[in-house]
């Protein structure tokens, strides 16, 4: 496993804080159109990922790559993860990893 360049744990909210950095985050697929997924995040606000999604997707997916604006992600490696998924553990995740156990995961 590389750890030179770890990818933060992301929401919608806290994408503002890590742009031009690495960042992983898992959206509900709302709706793909070529290289464009529009996507709602763990914490129910919307993120645009850009890339080469595989085909099929899933309705949930995890995306990691660098947050080129404050609601938008340039993908560098997408995961299905299936058509169910704990929104609100992976969000408090996301806390956790930005908060006082921050120090654990970067």
């Amino acid at each position: 496993m590389d750890t030179s360049n770890p990818a933060v744990f992301v929401n919608a909210e806290l994408l503002r804080l890590y742009v031009g950095r690495r960042v992983r985050a898992v959206i509900q697929v709302l709706r793909s159109d070529g290289g464009v997924v529009m996507g709602k995040s763990t914490d129910e606000n919307q993120i645009v990922v850009k890339g080469s999604p595989p085909a099929p997707l899933s309705k949930f997916v995890e995306v990691v790559g660098i947050a080129d604006s404050e609601k938008s992600i340039i993908v560098e490696v997408w995961s299905n993860f299936g058509d169910s998924f704990d929104t609100h553990t992976y969000n408090q995740l996301c806390q956790l990893a930005n908060g006082e156990f921050k120090h654990l995961f970067l």
